[in-house]
């Protein structure tokens, strides 16, 4: 026997089959052009930090011509400084053979000569600081080559899995092929439950709305989550129901230190709360809507037809029929339970 008392109420959705866990962020880098691998820093468990080396190939001839793009730079540059220190000069001296010209002390000819020569070193030292960015722009075609035969982090993570070894030779997937990546990388600052909702249930889904998550790692332990997204598409497997993923957040950052991506997960999503209602277990409900409640004066049961509203494995609404404290049958289904049935009040079910 239980009472039916005030309590809350919820109408909840469950996943179908198993969740996971998975990372916000994880990436399978892999060199854009194929090579020897030449030094292999991580291994796998290891942390890394954005921008941090994971592998390298072979690049001895790049690195070389990286450093040979920078010597033409520097090169370039001196010239350049020389040619234009040339053009200042002309064009020192053509300003003062303009002023001798106005004083007659210089011919006219010795002046468009002097003039000429400032322009055509002018012209030079354009030509070269030109020459400079050419060979800039060359020295950036060169570390780019060099930065591609280099794997760095693309943010912060732990290395799940290292698919290489040094001397190995590596080749980039070729289009509409896809091959194995040489490293898997995670982030572990993010992470949230994918769980495969039955078609009918995810209807009434959004986003936003609060869930449960339990893990089976963590036994009973209940997190606080919020449904992130709902996928616009239903999954139809081979002899299984029909289903739509939906991805919970974790509602607490502090849940996510221990966290690891592809633990089993469950979640039970709230669709809606009535906080203070009257309510009965669900396990007295006999066809959703008859009750076998114990009358105190007669020592009998009565079946009753009640009103019910939301309800849940747990507790079902009751909008009629009952009043609070009287005593319906948890255990509707023994021996014996029917209508004018003599009865005690016991234990109720667990």
């Amino acid at each position: 026997m239980a009472p039916a008392e005030q309590g809350a109420v919820e109408k909840t959705v469950a996943n179908t089959r198993a969740g996971s866990v998975a990372a916000c962020r994880r990436a399978f880098p892999t060199p854009s052009i194929g090579g020897q691998i030449a030094r292999l820093d991580v291994q796998a468990g290891q942390k890394v930090k954005k921008g941090e080396l994971l592998l390298e190939l072979w690049n001895d001839d790049i690195k070389a011509e990286v450093e040979l793009a920078r010597s033409e730079v520097g090169a370039a540059d001196s010239k350049a400084r020389a040619t234009c220190l040339n053009a200042d000069v002309a064009q020192r001296e053509a300003d003062r053979m303009v002023k001798l010209q106005k004083r007659g002390v210089a011919s006219e000819e010795q002046t468009d000569k002097a003039v000429t020569m400032a322009k055509a070193h002018k012209a030079e030292c354009a030509a070269a600081r030109a020459n400079v960015q050419v060979s800039k722009d060359k020295l950036g075609v060169a570390e780019a080559k060099l930065s591609r035969t280099r794997l760095l982090a693309p943010f912060d993570g732990v290395v799940a899995e290292v698919r290489g070894e040094v001397s190995q030779f590596v080749t980039p997937s070729p289009p509409g092929i896809a091959t194995q990546p040489i490293v898997d990388l995670i982030g572990l600052n993010c992470f949230y439950v994918v769980a495969p909702i039955d078609e009918v249930d995810a209807a009434g889904v959004e986003p936003g709305m609060p869930a449960r998550i339990t893990l089976d790692a963590y036994g009973d332990r209940v997190f606080e989550g919020r449904v992130k997204r709902v996928a616009p598409y239903v999954m139809a497997l081979e002899k299984q129901a029909r289903t739509v993923d939906v991805e919970v957040d974790f509602a607490n950052e502090a849940d996510l230190d221990r966290l690891l991506p592809g633990y089993s997960a469950d979640v039970e999503i709230i669709l809606q709360v009535h906080p203070d209602t009257l309510r009965v277990p669900t396990e007295a409900v006999v066809e959703g809507k008859r009750v076998f409640v114990l009358s105190p004066e007669s020592g009998r049961l009565q079946e009753r037809q009640i009103k019910v509203g939301l309800s849940n494995w747990n507790f079902t609404e009751v909008l009629g029929g009952l009043k609070a404290g009287e005593q319906v049958v948890t255990s509707v289904d023994r021996d014996g339970v029917k209508d004018g049935a003599l009865a005690r009040v016991g234990a109720a079910s667990k």
